[in-house]
């Protein structure tokens, strides 16, 4: 699967983004679709994930600020980020799973630039 993010961009403190990736493929395929970001210096960490299920789960520090979903009739998920605080300053990076026979194939997108800053 490719995975394209797009979205990223410069944001003020408290301000709000909203980051997208379309895949190639159709996303009723996908067993798990994802959203990761690396901070300046730090490692990839975990941001929201959505399954084929429509189940979310957030991490901590973005739970009730960040919101993911799908337009599975775009191939297409979304994050929706309010609330922006430096701290978010990351690459982003969407992911997504396809599980065939119960072999997984993970694929990642190149990733999006996002600067929370006055």
């Amino acid at each position: 699967v490719q995975l394209q993010a797009s979205g990223g961009g410069l944001v003020e403190p408290g301000g709000s983004l909203s980051l997208s990736c379309a895949l190639n493929e159709s996303i009723f395929g996908m067993s798990l679709m994802a959203w990761y970001r690396q901070p300046p210096r730090k490692e990839r960490e975990f941001v929201a994930r959505i399954e084929n299920s429509d189940a979310t789960g957030y991490a901590d520090s973005v739970k009730d600020r960040f919101s993911i979903w799908r337009e599975s009739d775009k191939n297409r998920f979304w994050l929706r980020m309010t609330g922006l605080e430096p701290s978010d300053t990351a690459v982003y990076y969407c992911y997504a799973l396809r599980i065939t026979n119960g072999v997984h194939y993970p694929s990642w997108g190149p990733g999006t630039q996002v600067t929370v800053s006055s």
